[in-house]
């Protein structure tokens, strides 16, 4: 199994804005077959240091996250996280 945990910060941080990048996240859940599982969550923090959201997804083998990362359904995410993404930052383990 392998997790795969990415961390966003937004160009625009206002609720509206991170609540759409949340849905679209969440969106993908149960469209690609590779994706065991998926969580979305939003920083409650608020610190200098945090970011706005978490995704964290398992996926059974590095073949798997291949396959995922050239899904057409995450090719649409990566588009609109393209366009509102100030910066992330990922991790992926075995787990």
């Amino acid at each position: 199994m392998i997790t795969h945990i990415v961390f966003f910060k937004l160009k625009d941080r206002s609720p509206e804005s991170i609540a759409r990048t949340v849905k679209v996240l969440k969106d993908m859940e149960g469209k690609i077959d590779e994706l065991r599982s998926i969580e979305v969550g939003t920083d409650v923090l608020h610190s200098e240091r945090s970011y706005d959201i978490a995704l964290v997804t398992k996926v059974d083998s590095m073949e798997a996250l291949a396959a995922y990362q050239v899904h057409p359904v995450h090719k649409k995410v990566i588009e609109h996280i393209s366009e509102v993404r100030e910066s992330s930052v990922s991790v992926d383990y075995e787990s």
